[in-house]
């Protein structure tokens, strides 16, 4: 399974961005499809997870009320849709999947991962 992210980019404090997802390969494999992000000198943490169906999402508090996850399984996509971004926000996100089907917080519970985009915002 191969992921390939996109989207990110520069925008003001309190701006919207969404991120995309695409997954390729044995995708009938995939289920509950997350987002973490990694800052400057800091770990990867957890931003958003979202299952198969679409049925179940789980937040950071960090971004809870701001922060949007969606899948459209036709596509094999999901996305990330970000607003009312914080200077804080800033980081490189990346789209995992696992083949489980529980949505868990942790990097190691994820069996694929893709590149990464780059998201700043500005002050």
């Amino acid at each position: 399974v191969q992921l390939v992210e996109s989207g990110g980019g520069l925008v003001q404090a309190g701006g919207s961005l969404r991120l995309s997802c695409v997954a390729s390969g044995r995708t009938f494999s995939i289920s509950t499809m997350a987002w973490f992000r990694q800052a400057p000198g800091k770990e990867r943490v957890f931003v958003a997870a979202i299952t198969f169906t679409g049925s179940s999402t789980y937040y950071a508090d960090s971004v809870k009320g701001r922060f949007t996850a969606s899948r459209d399984n036709a596509k094999n996509t999901v996305y990330l849709q970000m607003n009312s971004l914080k200077p804080e926000d800033t980081a490189v996100y990346y789209c995992a999947a696992r083949l489980g089907s529980r949505i868990v917080s942790f990097t190691t519970g994820y069996d694929y991962w893709g590149q990464g985009t780059l998201v700043t915002v500005s002050s």
